[in-house]
């Protein structure tokens, strides 16, 4: 199987894409729901709460994980493909939703080092990124541009609270004026610069997707994430078969959440764009996040 981990429903608008892309496969997507929302929490809590996550895909068969979680790729991934992996499970892989994007923005494939297939069709030279505050701390976006197309400008814009908004079905008119005061915040960065594409940096914003794009400017390309994700993990498949579907399995999707099977389900079909059943990660229970950061320093 391909696991999909996300702290909650947003990485569901990834998995759509990617279970419409790869109808073959089978997926079982984790939400930690009981530990939602990463961007409020600190670094380490976050790489625990992930570490822990993926211990658990791999524990339920998965070889190969997804992380479609922008604040957890930026945050926790490389420490996770560096410092644990190698270890805890040498024979598994965890892939980002984060470096798909990159490669895009900056026309470069990381993998096959020529132009990437899914790079838009016209190059920008400023790049706007909308995401959550810890991810714009993290400065991962800027950092990665910059080391694959120097002369790319990028400025960054925190959408405080605006993920939970969606996940807690806020009115629309509220998140059609809270992405309107974040897309006039960066607008007033760039001053005269011609911004050129947008990121939704956050997995949960390609659901006001129309409130971003009728804010900006005509001519701001915005990016589909979600899209550009399917389709790296295409060319990724085809570079590493062996965490294909075997002919002896049967396609299907799975969906677990840490928290409340039935709440989740009701939240998560908006996010799916189907009916969305969850079931309970058995054996999990929330703990106080100070046992997260004792457990991290007794390591």
């Amino acid at each position: 199987m391909i696991g999909v981990f996300d702290s909650g429903h947003g990485g569901l608008t990834v998995l759509r894409a990617l279970t419409t892309t790869l109808p073959d496969e089978r997926f079982l997507y984790l939400g930690d729901h009981a530990y939602a929302p990463y961007g409020m929490r600190s670094n380490e809590e976050i790489y625990q709460l992930t570490r822990r996550r993926i211990a658990d895909l791999f524990e339920r068969g998965c070889d190969l994980v997804v992380l479609a979680c922008n604040t957890a790729s930026a945050v926790a991934l490389r420490r996770l493909q560096q410092d644990w992996l190698p270890t805890a499970a040498p024979q598994k892989r965890i892939l980002g939703v984060f470096v798909p994007v990159v490669e895009a923005l900056t026309a470069q494939d990381w993998y096959v080092r020529g132009p990437s297939p899914y790079a838009p069709p016209r190059a920008a030279r400023t790049v706007g990124v909308f995401a959550t505050r810890r991810t714009v701390e993290s400065r991962s976006f800027p950092t990665e541009i910059k080391a694959r197309a120097p002369s790319m400008s990028v400025i960054q814009q925190p959408c405080p609270r605006l993920a939970e908004a969606i996940e807690e079905g806020l009115a629309d008119d509220a998140l059609r004026r809270g992405v309107e005061r974040y897309v006039g915040q960066l607008l007033a960065k760039a001053g005269r610069t011609q911004l050129d594409l947008v990121v939704l940096g956050c997995t949960h914003f390609p659901l006001v997707g129309d409130h971003f794009r009728a804010a900006l400017p005509r001519d701001v390309r915005v990016m589909d994430q979600p899209d550009v994700v399917a389709q790296s993990l295409v060319a990724y498949l085809a570079r590493h078969p062996e965490f294909k579907r075997r002919p002896d399995e049967t396609p299907g999707l799975e969906l677990l959440t840490s928290g409340d099977p039935k709440a989740v389900s009701e939240i998560a079909a908006r996010f799916y764009g189907a009916p969305a059943p969850f079931r309970h990660l058995s054996g999990v229970e929330p703990e106080p996040t100070e046992t997260l950061i004792a457990e991290s320093e007794a390591q």
